[in-house]
């Protein structure tokens, strides 16, 4: 499958080794696969901070989002931080805080394992103002205030 160009951004990238390029396993998933650049073994409980040996230039309007894989899910690894933000004027190597919270030691290694999935996409640089309305103006949604929950 042909991708259309205006879905396409070139990203330029720094490798600490070429088998530590991203990778897609098909032409159009969202997200690049990451592989760890060196090997390391994460027991039952704990994480640690992990290399890609990738370093890459997210341009302005755009931000680089780091992922779980599923299969990770499946043995309970995961980003200690849910989701990894790299802005587009971060410039040092992706690197993932993994957590294995499974019961089985989870085994890293060099170049080989698929440790995340990065998606660059597009981003609104919003600026933030005051709001100088009512409190009823504010609320003015079927929804309200109500908060994390409300919708069952």
């Amino acid at each position: 499958m042909t991708v259309p160009i205006f879905m396409r951004q070139n990203i330029a990238i720094k490798l600490e080794h070429p088998n530590l390029r991203p990778k897609r396993a098909h032409a159009t998933d969202a997200g690049a696969d990451l592989f760890s650049a060196i090997s390391l073994d994460i027991y039952p409980g704990e994480q640690k901070m992990v290399d890609t040996g990738v370093a890459v230039q997210i341009p302005v309007g755009f931000v680089g989002l780091v992922y779980n894989r599923s299969s990770q899910g499946k043995i309970g690894v995961q980003l200690a931080n849910s989701v990894g933000v790299i802005d587009a004027d971060y410039r040092g190597n992706i690197k993932v805080l993994l957590k294995n919270n499974g019961e089985e030691p989870y085994f890293i290694k060099q170049y080989d394992t698929r440790i995340a999935q990065l998606v660059v996409s597009p981003v609104i640089l919003a600026e933030f103002g005051n709001f100088t309305g009512t409190d009823d103006e504010w609320n003015n949604t079927e929804r309200g205030t109500g908060g994390f929950g409300s919708t069952g």
